[in-house]
Parts: C-alpha cells; structure tokens; sequence
C-alpha cells in the first residue's frame, strides 16, 4: 500500500478516516510521521523517539481497527509535551535536573489518549518546567519556529506548536499555566485550546504552579482539537484532587452551529498602545468574519488587565518554589557528583540541575511567602486575582465569548529578548483567562511583520468550550489561514 505524499497534510479528523476506512494503516502513518521528525531534527522540536514502542502501537492501534474495536483516534500519531510522564519514554521537564528520567506510570492525559487509539510519535520540546515564553530556557536546546527558523515559537510548548506546524505531528498534547498552549498556537499558526481549569485532569503532570496548569490539544483546526479534547476530559477524582467533577462532552457536536446573534466582547483593554499595528490588523479582520457570520461584535471592560502580570508573577512562582522542592537530588533526577554533606549536595544539585529562569521563579516564590512579605505580596495578589475573575463575570453578563490577540506581537527573533520582564510583558492578554480558570483557545487570524502568523484568542465562560471550538470552527470555515503552512518546510 503505497503512503499519499500529502498524507503529513491531513487534519486529524481525515487521517482518522484514512485509518478507520484502511486506506492507509497505522505503522505507515507512524512510519511517515517518524520520518519528517529525522528530517527536521534542526527545528529542535522533539528530543525522546522510541521508534519500536511507537510501530508496537500502531501495529495495535492497526489489530483493534481490524477487529472493529477501535477507538475514534485510532491510528492517529501524535507528539506529547515533555511534562506528561510516560512509562516508554523518557520524561525531563526540559530539564537537567530529570535527565534520564523514566517515569513507572502514564500520565492520565496519555492514558487517555492511547485508549482512544492515539500512537505517541515521541515527547517534545519545552521551556524547562514550562517556564517561559519563547522556548528558549529548554536544557536541551532552543525551539525554532517552522515560518522562519531564525525566530522562537513561543513557549512553554513550543516544541509542541512546532511539531503540528511543521507537519512532523498532527496533534500534540500541550500545558498551559499563563497562555503556554496560546501563544505558541498564535506564534505558529495552528489552534490550540486550554479547558476550563479541572476539566482535564492534572495527574502525571509535572507541576508548575498547581492552581494554574492545565493540559489541552494543540491541531492545526478546531475541528481536531474538538475531537482531541474530548478524550481528553472527564473527571478523575481519585487521582487528581483539583479535577472537577463533570462528565466528558463530546465536543464536536456544536462545531457547525449557527453563529448568529452570538455576541462577542471586545475588551478595550486587549487594544491600547502595546497592541502591534499588524496584529491588530489581523485581529480585526476576523473579528469582521464574525460580524458576516452573524455574530455581534460588544464592546466590555476588563480593567484589571494590567494587574494580571504582577499578579501571576507572585502567585505562579509562589507555587512553583513549593512544587520543585522536591526535585533534590535524593530519590531520582540529577545529583552533583562531589558534595561535602546532605545540605552541600542539595546546594549543588539544584544549582547544577536547574536554568537561570527556573531559578529566578523559585527565589521569587520563596521571597513573595516569606515571613514579613507574604501578607504584602501574595495575600494581596490573591485578592486581585479574584478581581479579575470577578471582572469576567460582570463581561459575561453583556458577552457569550471575549475575543481579542492572543499576543501582543507576531514571534520575535531567538534571542531577541533577553531581558525576562520583556518575555513577562508578552503574556499580557493571555494571563486574565489564566488567573481566572476560564476556558480559553488560538485559533488562526492571519499574517503580521515577516509574514508571520496571527492567532485569535477567543475566552469562554466556565465549561464554555464547546461554544469556543464552535466559534473557532466557524471562522476556519470561512477562512484559509490555518490551511497555509511554512515555505521553508519541506513536502
């Protein structure tokens, strides 16, 4: 059975359907997937591939398709972001500090999506303890955005909007803490959606900042990531004490549901100075599809937009300097070699074994919770956190969806900003939704400066979901912007 050569191109809905229908089968869509992750080893994008554990899947994934037991992702090859542990592969965090680390269980994201049938390609690239906005502080190497190599992806999952962009994917599992699955969406032209916060559970994901992460799908249309999400929710009580208890949804059920009369809040405060011209731009034009789509366009307020920054960065390295005192040397992960004493061996192993970025968050974390600062800094940042949710609410009583940049720029160039404040600053439309717990996706706007690409952010209200990947669906029909893909990449 000879492979299409256009089968990279195929969303994850059509190869499903190429698969369950066995015009194409499972190890030859593996094979494929394999093959482009060898090519493009330069974009940085995956860094563990297992191919024998990868073909044993889809030889399954194949055996259940014939025997009419398969799951609605059968088949499916797809990447997982280098935070969700996985017994077959190794799981670093994009860190030193657990190199070489084998996980003994999957995280529930991953059992879930191998129960649906998916094959894991392999684990991907990512800011070290998703920390980050550019993919640039990963211990293995920096990311290099598929529309031009000189400039970053954006980040924590970078490796991740890489890989779908790049085709060496068709879907990959991505985290977001403060818009780490958005940014990197909008950066390189691809869709990804984070859920409400509980939807999707939490277990065997590598902590960050605990009251903030939350795993979701990165695909090139909402229509995938509809399908991915899916499988992806649903309750998980007895392992996951922030899982929230709501059944799964099937959310592609309302993907081509009319838009009419659906209002859309446009909040001031995502278009003042910091907004770019070409972004902007963009944004504006999809908002003007909503409007032929039948959609109303309402202006709304979300006047604690700016505090969000100062805010998410107490709270977030707050939690982060408790989550990672565990990473000490004892019982798995990095050790330094020569040590005088215990405390003299956490000293060095935590020097040794984590970037400056890491490090910066842990000692602000511990400093916010200190005695004398914690009243100061985080009991306060808690109180306008609760603001700001507070804000969304009185939007959503004169709104359904928010919409607005996902970002404040197009992607900006490796290294092109090296002062941390300045990678801080660029998560400010992404962070409110964050802080919030609301549901929030990038979905394909156009094309800025250097004909890089533009995401629309659209936030929805709490288990709002089903009515974000309706919207986002809508405008791909009615668009081409997530059909384009980068010149520089190879067929």
């Amino acid at each position: 059975m000879s492979i299409p050569t256009e089968l990279h191109d195929l969303s994850v809905a059509q190869l499903a359907a190429k698969l369950k229908s066995r015009e194409v089968s499972s190890v030859e869509a593996a094979q494929h997937f394999l093959a482009r992750a060898k090519t493009h080893q330069d974009l940085g994008a995956y860094i563990h591939i297992n191919e024998d554990v990868t073909l044993a899947q889809a030889r399954a994934a194949d055996a259940a398709i014939a025997a009419g037991t398969a799951g609605k992702l059968a088949g499916v090859p797809m990447g997982h972001k280098d935070l969700f542990v996985t017994q077959d592969f190794p799981t670093t965090a994009g860190s030193k500090m657990l190199a070489g680390y084998q996980s003994p269980f999957d995280a529930t994201m991953v059992t879930k999506l191998a129960a649906a049938g998916a094959v894991t390609l392999g684990k991907l690239n990512m800011d070290e303890f998703a920390m980050g906005s550019a993919n640039e502080n990963s211990a293995i190497s920096p990311v290099r955005n598929p529309w031009d190599t000189s400039r970053v992806p954006g980040g924590s999952s970078g490796g991740s909007a890489a890989a779908v962009a790049a085709r060496l994917a068709p879907a990959a599992t991505g985290s977001d803490t403060g818009g780490s699955i958005r940014q990197p969406a909008s950066f390189c032209g691809i869709t990804g959606i984070k859920p409400t916060y509980g939807r999707a559970s939490r277990y065997g994901m590598i902590a960050f900042a605990s009251s903030l992460d939350q795993a979701g799908p990165m695909a090139r249309t909402a229509e995938d990531c509809a399908l991915l999400l899916s499988e992806m929710c649903g309750p998980d009580l007895d392992r996951d004490s922030t899982s929230l208890d709501h059944p799964a949804e099937d959310f592609t059920l309302h993907l081509n549901d009319s838009l009419a009369g659906l209002r859309i809040g446009v909040p001031a405060e995502f278009f003042g100075d910091g907004l770019s011209s070409d972004v902007r731009a963009a944004v504006d034009g999809a908002l003007k599809e909503y409007e032929k789509l039948g959609a109303k366009l309402v202006p709304i307020s979300l006047p604690r937009t700016e505090l969000s920054i100062p805010v998410y960065y107490i709270i977030a390295p707050a939690e982060a300097s408790s989550n990672l005192s565990r990473f000490d040397g004892v019982k798995f992960g990095h050790r330094a070699k020569d040590y005088s004493d215990l405390v003299d061996m956490y000293k060095k192993t935590r020097a040794e074994g984590f970037g400056d970025e890491v490090k910066r968050r842990i000692m602000t974390g511990a400093y916010v919770l200190s005695h004398g600062y914690y009243d100061a800094y985080y009991l306060q940042a808690q109180k306008i956190r609760r603001m700001i949710a507070d804000d969304f609410q009185t939007a959503f009583q004169d709104c359904d969806l928010i919409a607005g940049p996902a970002a404040p720029t197009v992607a900006w160039a490796l290294g092109g900003k090296s002062d941390p404040l300045a990678n801080y600053l660029a998560d400010i439309y992404t962070l409110p939704a964050s802080l919030a717990g609301l549901p929030g996706l990038s979905v394909p706007a156009g094309f800025g400066e250097g004909g890089m690409p533009v995401g629309l952010q659209l936030i929805g209200n709490y288990f709002g979901e089903a009515k974000l990947l309706n919207a986002a669906h809508q405008l791909q029909q009615a668009t081409d912007h997530h059909l384009r893909q980068p010149t520089g990449i190879a067929k």
